[in-house]
């Protein structure tokens, strides 16, 4: 029952805040922006429809013994439960940042351009240019997200690919990527992303690319780790013989049992991505003003930490929350999804 009356307040705030944009404002496809948030709405509202009235939609899984023992072990400790809440409240900042905030991200107050404490009006307070502070950290979260995923996308393809050839062929291949890779990551970073974001530009794209070339190292070695396990099983033997390609036992047989520990690392490296973007653009490397950037905001909040100190401790807490989700997640996925727990 206080599942249901939950899951009805929650119904009817997101039917509210639909209704308030896409009614009143008008707020429904005018732009990019307004278009992804109200797919976002919509599919929101029918998730929670149907959690509902088909309570039973779940059951499936529940009934899946090895389903149950994963939602067991990561129900086990807080850090999970705090992890899922936390993050999806961020990516529900993220989607609905157009619908939620109260101002624009870049909108100048030309008639008060001064940073002014938190108040009713302004929850987390102006920057030095009048900017509604709550506005540019609830968009600043859509930067993270995207670039912090699309980067880890990159280095786990990059990665993923290199140690399923090395791992898998052995010999002189494994010798020469693994070499090479090691060469690679031991450039330091600064100096890495310094000379593609030189030679490209800056820019959200370059900044993907930046940041997503670099570590992948993580990915190749743990993917090589377990090709060399899984390729001496018998059903890839069984392939073999019944004349598979490489490339069809790679991507159908030895890497869908290799998910479960690429999971964990990805969403590991995603809180690590989103620290890396956050520091590039605290360097001015990386996403550039007016864009709302949490990175982009400490650094011009550090030339007011005295006198306006919200201007960097509001972006800096986001940091730091976004961050540390992603860690727990990960920390309780991996012991979910340990082969030895499930046994």
């Amino acid at each position: 029952m206080k599942k249901k009356i939950i899951l009805i307040i929650l119904l009817l705030i997101q039917i509210y805040i639909s209704f308030q944009n896409w009614v009143l404002e008008e707020k429904v496809w005018s732009s990019l922006e307004y278009k992804f948030a109200t797919v976002f709405s919509a599919m929101l509202i029918v998730f929670l429809l149907l959690l509902l009235f088909k309570d039973n939609i779940f059951l499936k899984f529940k009934e899946n013994a090895l389903y149950a023992k994963m939602f067991k072990e990561f129900n086990k400790g807080y850090g999970g439960k705090i992890a899922v809440f936390m993050l999806a409240l961020i990516f529900y900042a993220a989607f609905m940042a157009p619908f939620i905030a109260p101002y624009s991200p870049t909108e100048i107050d030309y008639a008060n351009m001064t940073y002014s404490a938190p108040s009713l009006e302004h929850w987390f307070g102006t920057d030095d240019f009048g900017r509604d502070m709550f506005s540019r950290v609830l968009y600043g979260a859509r930067i993270a997200l995207g670039v912090g995923f699309s980067a880890v996308l990159v280095n786990a393809s990059l990665g993923v690919s290199l140690g399923l050839i090395a791992g898998y062929y052995g010999g002189k291949a494994d010798m020469l990527i693994m070499r090479l890779v090691e060469i690679w990551n031991s450039i330091p970073f600064i100096l890495l992303a310094l000379a593609i974001i030189s030679a490209l530009g800056t820019g959200i794209f370059n900044i993907i690319i930046a940041v997503g070339v670099t570590g992948l190292i993580n990915f190749s070695r743990l993917t090589r780790s377990i090709v060399f396990q899984i390729k001496e099983k018998e059903y890839v033997a069984s392939a073999k013989a019944l004349g598979a390609s490489d490339l069809r036992i790679l991507y159908n047989h030895i890497l869908p049992n290799s998910i479960s520990s690429l999971i964990v690392l990805g969403t590991l490296r995603i809180g690590i991505s989103i620290l890396v973007v956050a520091g590039l653009s605290f360097l001015g490397l990386g996403i550039q003003p007016p864009t709302a950037a949490w990175g982009t905001m400490l650094n011009r909040g550090q030339e007011y930490l005295i006198q306006a100190p919200w201007m960097s401790i509001f972006p800096g807490l986001a940091i730091i929350i976004t961050v540390l989700s992603f860690n727990l997640l990960g920390d309780a996925l991996r012991d979910a999804l340990d082969p030895r727990q499930l046994d």
